[in-house]
């Protein structure tokens, strides 16, 4: 499967804020460009413009069935991006307006409950970082087939 990308995002000093950035760091695939960064930000456009699978990580907070999310992407301008933008769709979506293509996308979410200063997750975020990287590796694999399939 051409160029995949998987980009986790927060900030590792406020606990559970981390969890996007220790999944990306914790990826060890192969043929997959992990970026652990603490926000998204315009420069990354270029490398997504070069990626034909795109994979954002990131906390949330916990939410009623506790479970990490798997959401399909596509590119909406929602804010000016100006420094950076919390949101992939409008990174998406600067991609697209600059380069003329961005690839497909999937935001992948994990529940946190500790988002104060810290380095240390709760047991929730463990357990979804566990989660997330098992569905991350099942995103890749079902598009590597799909790419596979479209081939023959």
């Amino acid at each position: 499967m051409g160029n995949i990308v998987a980009i986790g995002y927060g900030n590792d000093l406020r606990s559970d804020d981390g969890i996007g950035q220790r999944v990306a760091n914790t990826l060890q695939l192969s043929n997959v460009k992990s970026l652990a960064v603490h926000q998204l930000t315009p420069e990354l456009a270029e490398i997504l413009a070069n990626a034909n699978l795109a994979i954002f990580i990131d906390a949330c907070l916990i939410s009623e069935n506790y479970q990490v999310q798997v959401k399909s992407l596509s590119p909406e301008s929602f804010n000016v991006i100006a420094g950076h933008t919390a949101d992939p769709r409008s990174l998406l979506a600067l991609t697209q307006a600059i380069y003329g293509h961005c690839p497909r996308a999937w935001w992948v979410t994990v529940p946190g409950v500790n988002f104060e200063f810290g380095e240390n997750l709760s047991p929730l975020a463990e357990q979804g970082i566990e989660i997330a990287i098992d569905k991350i590796n099942h995103l890749i694999k079902t598009a590597r087939k799909e790419l596979c399939m479209k081939l023959a």
